[in-house]
């Protein structure tokens, strides 16, 4: 955790809840192999890196004040390249080759749902720390499932930009931009059905490959559609090619996109000026109000100082987070590491992980295999090159973690 003695003092809480585990595993000295799917080169290793990195510290915590019982955790790393069929073969080598003891991974929608029968089909425990698209975790009944995930997903973060666009600001002509891909797809599909709740439609819908480096000729034909908002569901290098594009118009139309508008990357491709005013949809953002999440974020800089910024604050604390959960699971299971044993664990889990982004008390359950709800989102916005709270009130309330059922 962010503190050693901290974490320390609650490992030591949950071994001494564990006392009747077996003496001959206590002194197993056999590492937990922990798989971990990201995507680390290509247009997406700007959040792919920051999911390991995440990882990476958590792993690293909870090995210094012992592991599991003496037995520490070892990340088995793949690089999927943002790419459906690489993410499907890694899956497999970690699954059936490397048997992993479970698995953390994917950021690309596309990618996850092209892979996820391995998991299901081998009932193996996947826990999603950064993929949003809703099919994720609705393709197979969660009662079913073996997959988890610890983001929020897009149907949330759907219905939270359409009630800032609709509801608050009251604007109803609302374009829409989307990348040809499975994530673009289901923002689409979403963001319509969020609309069509409210009687509207969008008055744009613009596809575009991901690559694209321009995107002045969607914008344009959103202009002339009359919109009063626009709402982008694309990665990092796609956002930058959006926000330059409408900087160039001169088109000031107020621009949200889910939480890819928040990497690094965007900001160094974009700069500050194009992105100024421009809001996503956030799990957490940085500041220094909770001690929990200044600590996370002293000990990520002092662990990986050349990622400045972080690429993606957001998927480094989901990931860093998705250990911890995992590492619960494990006590509650005595070590047991089977998919059934894994699962049945998450869906019940007995005490609360007070984490970086929130405090998960019962975060899944038989019935639902998502860990976050709406009231877990902020509104960010970029300003002066820094992404803060667009409201102030939010920036106050985020001393006080909020939970799934708040």
């Amino acid at each position: 955790m962010g503190s050693p003695n901290l974490l320390r003092r609650l490992l030591l809480a949950a071994l001494l809840g564990a006392a009747t585990v077996p003496t001959a595993v206590a002194q197993s000295a056999a590492p937990i192999r922990i798989g971990l799917i990201a995507p680390l080169s290509g247009g997406s290793a700007d959040f792919g890196t920051s999911v390991r990195n995440g990882a990476t510290l958590a792993v690293t915590e909870i090995n210094a004040v012992g592991g599991y019982l003496g037995r520490p955790l070892e990340l088995v790393v793949r690089d999927d390249k943002a790419d459906p069929a690489t993410g499907r073969a890694v899956a497999e080598d970690l699954v059936k080759v490397e048997q992993v003891a479970f698995t953390i991974g994917f950021c690309n929608t596309g990618v996850a749902l092209r892979a996820l029968e391995i998991f299901e089909t081998a009932r193996h425990l996947l826990m999603v720390p950064c993929s949003q698209g809703t099919a994720v975790t609705a393709r197979t009944p969660p009662a079913q499932s073996y997959v988890f995930r610890i983001a929020p997903a897009d149907h949330m973060n759907a219905r939270f930009l359409v009630r800032e666009v609709v509801e608050r600001r009251n604007l109803r002509r609302v374009a829409i931009l989307a990348d040809r891909t499975g994530y673009g797809d289901g923002g689409v599909k979403d963001l319509t059905a969020e609309l069509a709740r409210r009687q509207i439609e969008p008055v744009f819908v613009g596809r575009f490959d991901l690559g694209v480096r321009d995107l002045t000729a969607l914008l344009q034909e959103a202009r002339a559609a009359g919109a009063e908002a626009v709402i982008n569901y694309t990665v990092g290098p796609e956002q930058a090619a959006a926000v330059k594009s409408r900087a160039a118009l001169g088109w000031r139309v107020p621009y949200f996109a889910p939480w890819p508008l928040s990497f690094s990357s965007v900001l160094k491709d974009a700069g500050p000026a194009a992105l100024e005013g421009t809001l996503m949809a956030q799990s957490i953002i940085q500041d220094g109000a909770h001690e929990r999440r200044a600590s996370f974020l002293a000990s990520y800089t002092r662990l990986h100082p050349t990622e400045r910024p972080i690429g993606s604050l957001m998927a480094a604390a989901q990931s860093y987070d998705a250990v911890h959960l995992m590492l619960r699971a494990l006590f509650q299971t005595r070590g047991n590491t089977s998919g059934p044993a894994l699962k049945a664990a998450l869906e019940d889990l007995k005490d609360p992980y007070r984490g970086v982004v929130s405090t998960f008390d019962r975060p899944f359950s038989k019935d639902d295999h998502d860990a976050f709800s709406d009231r877990m989102i902020w509104l960010g916005e970029w300003r002066g090159g820094r992404i803060v709270y667009h409201y102030p009130g939010d920036a106050r309330l985020s001393a006080v973690l909020r939970r799934k059922g708040d």
